[in-house]
């Protein structure tokens, strides 16, 4: 996937269910807002796994752009399930004031709430891409299915994202 497996952020979580682009407090990073039906566990992997953190339904979770120490990318994996068996990540890595990123389902289940409620990412930068995986598409070219899939996006690191699950 490019080198593209990991993605970190710093976290908050607070209950703020939309569906527009919102900054964090630096004015760029990833919100995360949970729309499904399903409670969200996350955790953000750099060089080691971050602490698990829980995102009810309706609630969002912000982050930072984050490096790895390591010199690789940063994932932010998302799972319905505390057994982290199938999980949806956000990748990203910078380099100097670009941000790639990409959507994994890789190890997603086809059976997985966010595979049968979808989640799309935008952002409030118009020069940037967009991904939007619809409801029930099991095999959406928005996201990675296979380690040679060529889904990697790049963006000014100055960005907001937003990842809207459901």
């Amino acid at each position: 996937m490019l080198g593209l497996t990991t993605l970190a952020m710093v976290a908050t979580t607070t209950a703020l269910p939309a569906s527009s682009p919102t900054s964090s407090s630096s004015g760029s990073g990833l919100n995360i807002i949970n729309n499904l039906s399903d409670d969200i566990y996350l955790w953000t992997v750099t060089d080691t796994p971050g602490d698990q953190k829980t995102l009810s339904k309706g609630n969002s979770h912000s982050e930072t752009w984050q490096t790895n120490s390591n010199g690789g990318g940063v994932s932010i994996k998302l799972s319905t399930s505390d057994s982290k068996d199938s999980v949806l990540q956000f990748e990203y890595t910078q380099d100097g004031d670009t941000l790639y990123w990409d959507l994994s389902s890789i190890n997603l289940n086809k059976d997985s709430s966010f595979v049968t409620q979808g989640f799309k990412v935008t952002t409030d930068d118009d020069s940037c891409k967009t991904a939007q995986c619809d409801a029930g598409d099991s095999n959406c070219a928005a996201s990675y299915q296979h380690p040679d899939d060529v889904n990697t996006n790049s963006c000014r690191k100055s960005a907001a994202f937003t990842l809207t699950l459901g």
